[in-house]
């Protein structure tokens, strides 16, 4: 009954994105309601924190340093790239999920962030990116007297 439903709802997103689509609107609505078609956002990311720092952990498979650029500005982490398409006209594609092309994702940090002291690894895929605290958003503890 639910996938029935979930097809249902598929179809007539196609048919909202057929009808603009006339329109050069292109795709109007990105989630699709099919279960096992992705509407996470690219590249996933991982937001921890500790005493002093956030830290991001971003996935971004098949990319390399030098497609990559990231910047911070008081809470607003961006990352921004461009993963790059291999051209290959020989081949008919049957199932095509890795996307291409440029790509960029702002994300909104809990708190204000030293920029001066940002650092940025990457290796293997994974971006580790350490955000220090501002001092003035840390917690501060405060001892109550007696009397």
């Amino acid at each position: 009954m639910e996938l029935n439903l979930l097809k249902e709802m598929e179809g007539l997103r196609r048919e909202i994105d057929d009808a603009f689509r006339g329109f050069g609107i292109g795709r109007f609505l990105e989630p699709s309601f099919l279960p096992g078609i992705s509407t996470a956002r690219f590249p996933q990311v991982n937001l921890s924190r500790d005493t002093n720092n956030l830290y991001a952990e971003v996935v971004l498979p098949g990319l390399s340093a030098k497609d990559l650029e990231l910047s911070v500005m008081r809470n607003v982490l961006t990352l921004s790239g461009e993963r790059k398409s291999e051209v290959q006209t020989d081949r008919i594609w049957h199932r095509r999920e890795r996307g291409t092309g440029r790509f960029m994702r702002t994300i909104d940090l809990p708190t204000e962030i030293d920029t001066n002291k940002v650092s940025a690894k990457f290796e293997n895929g994974l971006l580790l990116v350490t955000l220090p605290i501002v001092e003035q958003a840390k917690p501060r503890k405060i001892s109550v007297k007696v009397g």
